[in-house]
């Protein structure tokens, strides 16, 4: 598990494309650490398991899947990426609850800068806006955020200068995508009530249908 809360700017200095997955190297100095083998480590939002550490870089395998759903298949080499150690049991959950399980990608569409922050627009895909909240937590890329403003097809973010210098949203340009995890006591609450409006649904056609 993690917070959401981005230790460290890293990058990609390998890639190695496989025929369904792909094996990447990223140089961290502060999170490998203390890296051991099998460790889960966020990158850019995706919980990745640690196979090789080499100085300051360690590899993890990418499956298709994650492939498909994330960010992750259009990095390079030189691409940053957001990095993030699992929480230990005795730290603090200075942002909320992130599994480093993307969801899916959503696209930055609108950029609003102030003297202070700078306001951020998201579009997302249909089907997810249940799953957005006025001032309710949501990660992108990794970062825990808070939602300013929830929308139909979209959401707004407010992003202060630590967050605009410390990680890869301060570089993230109108049209480009990002990962998104929704918050996932809220994806559970959604589940939860369509499965229970599912068996009423079902109890009800029995019922009309005069079986007990």
């Amino acid at each position: 598990m993690f917070t959401g809360i981005v230790e460290e700017l890293g990058g990609i200095v390998a890639l190695e494309q496989q025929e369904q997955a792909a094996r990447i190297t990223v140089r961290g100095p502060l999170v490998v650490s203390d890296a051991q083998l099998g460790d889960s480590i966020c990158v850019s939002g995706c919980c990745l398991t640690v196979t090789s550490i080499d100085g300051d870089t360690f590899t993890a395998d990418v499956m298709l899947e994650s492939l498909r759903r994330t960010t992750l298949g259009l990095l390079g080499t030189g691409s940053p990426v957001n990095l993030e150690r699992a929480m230990p049991a005795t730290g603090r959950l200075g942002g909320h609850v992130v599994q480093g399980h993307v969801d899916v990608t959503g696209t930055v569409v609108e950029r609003t800068a102030s003297e202070h922050w700078e306001v951020v627009k998201v579009a997302i895909p249909t089907g997810y806006a249940a799953q957005v909240v006025d001032k309710g937590s949501v990660t992108v890329d990794g970062v825990s955020l808070t939602v300013v403003e929830a929308g139909p097809d979209w959401f707004t973010v407010s992003l202060i200068p630590e967050t605009l210098t410390r990680t890869t949203l301060g570089h993230r340009e109108v049209g480009e995508p990002v990962n998104l995890e929704f918050d996932v006591i809220g994806k559970y609450v959604e589940r939860l009530l369509a499965i229970r409006g599912l068996i009423a649904e079902t109890a009800s056609d029995l019922s009309d249908q005069g079986n007990p």
